[in-house]
């Protein structure tokens, strides 16, 4: 619901602070007073275009606040939510126009496209009449009303659910089927490299092994020479390391005879004798073991170059590369076995196709049957606006397969035609502003029970009408505004009476400028306005107490 209003410096509007009550609010005034400067502002604050010729006359920007409670309106906590721009029960819409550049929107104090200031704009308020922001002309909005007055919620939940999983299937078998396309190719790539890695045939640790022997091979010569000196120098040579050691160790014995405290000594170099005559045979075997084969060792070069080379082909570090192969071998299975899951998926698209036509089909049929009661309840409704002979259709046209969306399979559109001997045409088309503010009151009143958006704006409602009519028109807005937040701009004393709440919208002369001004009306300044309304510039008891009566 609209709380607040502030306008400053918005073509006549000095500055003004407005405080909204629910129910029905008419705004009243003398003809060119200025009584649709609330819409326009309005319009502003929810995302319409900003034209620099509406900044007052001298100032350089002009500014408007609109402050809503949403605490009872989950959608528009839920879209701010979204949003993040939520803050608490409270949403404030603010716009500034300025001559030196571009306008600026904000939501809750935090800057915001104008695009998103629309969106949630038609989720606050509905403005009826010859304005740009009218969401009952677009085509979602009617097939959201119909559908809520026939209670398809059910029905849309299911077609929605139904869409997604189908929507789902189908993006993954199309992907499926690209790669199907591409699949012989990969294939043909997949099996190369297998056989190119099977070929090579490398071990688990065959690499280890491999450059172990090629080291050895490498430096033979130089290890054979090195090996020899070594035991030469240990059992071969004059004086030896082993007979010094062996001589050494026969005299420490003696010596041990004659003194005990020498057997520790002659044990250790006993053991370091052995030790070394260990190492010399050791030295023995693999001076035995040392190849000189240059054809060995040219062809274990060949073998360690194949396999760099081939790591080097598949950036991969060369003990990789069994581990490559088995992921090869994985993925040609995953891709032979890839017409058995397309034939699957394939399948599972068909069902979910099959459900989401049944459930569109029966939303159809539904919508059918409900807007032919929908448009008789608002063609009658239409009789008592004046628009006597007018008729209301809701043209429901079934689409093909293949346009279906998650919201069904029709396309709906509200047809009017105000006067006898009209074709029917659509709302959007219908010229009339008069006439087409009480078409959308007579939607409206038909849909009051489902209607999501708060707030109701009517201006030009009662244009071209008087009388009875005029009196139907309040009694429909009040009725209205058990419900909604109706704010209605009228000149008519049939409607204004029947309000909640009114505002006398006034232009003041101060000083050299013109200044509109809109002020909350008490009782006895509503009499007065109305008997204004109905008596012209001489107000007589009598008509004070028509007003009276009117507004009792």
């Amino acid at each position: 619901m609209l709380q607040h209003i502030q306008i400053r410096n918005l073509v006549i509007v000095r500055e003004l602070f407005l405080d909204l009550e629910p129910g029905m609010t008419a705004l009243t005034g003398e003809t060119g007073a200025g009584k649709s400067i609330l819409v326009d502002a309005l319009g502003l604050a929810l995302g319409g275009k900003a034209d620099k010729s509406l900044i007052r006359n001298g100032c350089d920007q002009a500014e408007i606040n609109a402050v809503f409670d949403i605490s009872k309106h989950q959608a528009v906590r839920s879209w701010l939510k979204e949003q993040a721009l939520d803050s608490d029960d409270e949403c404030i819409l603010r716009r500034v126009l300025s001559r030196q550049g571009r306008s600026r929107a904000f939501i809750n104090s935090r800057p915001a496209p104008q695009a998103l200031l629309r969106e949630l704009g038609s989720l606050l308020i509905s403005i009826h009449g010859q304005h740009e922001h009218q969401t009952l002309m677009r085509t979602s909005t009617q097939r959201e009303l119909l559908d809520a007055w026939a209670g398809h919620a059910p029905l849309l939940q299911a077609m929605k659910d139904h869409y997604r999983e189908y929507g789902a299937a189908r993006r993954e078998l199309e992907e499926l089927e690209h790669q199907s396309r591409e699949r012989a190719q990969r294939l043909d790539y997949l099996q190369f490299q297998i056989d190119e890695l099977e070929k090579l045939n490398l071990a688990k640790d065959e690499l280890d092994t491999l450059e172990s022997r090629q080291k050895r091979l490498a430096h033979a010569e130089e290890l054979g020479q090195e090996l020899d000196s070594l035991m030469q120098t240990l059992f071969e040579a004059e004086p030896a390391v082993q007979p010094a050691l062996a001589r050494a160790c026969v005299q420490l014995e003696t010596l041990g005879r004659l003194d005990a405290g020498l057997i520790p000594a002659a044990e250790l170099l006993e053991s370091a004798r052995i030790q070394v005559e260990e190492a010399v045979s050791l030295l023995r075997e693999q001076v035995a073991d040392i190849e000189l084969d240059p054809a060995l060792l040219e062809e274990i070069d060949a073998r360690l170059g194949s396999i760099h080379e081939l790591a080097r082909k598949h950036h991969v570090n060369a003990r990789e590369l069994p581990g490559l192969l088995e992921q090869f071998h994985q993925e040609r299975n995953t891709l032979n076995n890839a017409d058995h899951a397309l034939a699957n998926l394939e399948q599972q698209v068909q069902e979910l196709d099959r459900r989401c036509l049944e459930v569109a089909r029966e939303l159809s049929r539904s919508r059918q049957r409900a807007a032919v009661k929908l448009a008789e309840t608002i063609t009658a409704s239409m009789q008592e606006l004046g628009m006597q002979g007018g008729t209301f259709d809701v043209a429901v046209k079934p689409l093909a397969p293949e346009e279906m969306t998650a919201n069904g399979m029709d396309s709906i559109c509200f047809m009017v035609s105000a006067n006898p001997g009209q074709p029917l045409s659509p709302l959007a088309k219908t010229a009339s502003g008069g006439e087409l503010s009480r078409i959308s009151l007579s939607i409206q009143v038909a849909t009051t029970s489902c209607a999501e958006i708060p707030t109701l704006i009517f201006d030009e409602v009662d244009s071209g009408i008087g009388g009875a009519t005029a009196e139907t028109v309040g009694r429909l807005l009040r009725q209205l505004g058990k419900t909604n937040q109706v704010l209605c701009v009228t000149h008519l004393p049939q409607v204004a009476s029947q309000a909640d709440h009114q505002m006398n919208v006034r232009k003041v002369r101060v000083g050299q400028q013109t200044e509109t001004t809109i002020h909350a009306l008490n009782k006895a300044q509503r009499i007065e306005e109305i008997a204004r309304m109905l008596g012209g510039v001489t107000i007589t008891d009598q008509t004070r107490a028509h007003a009276r009566e009117m507004i009792g």
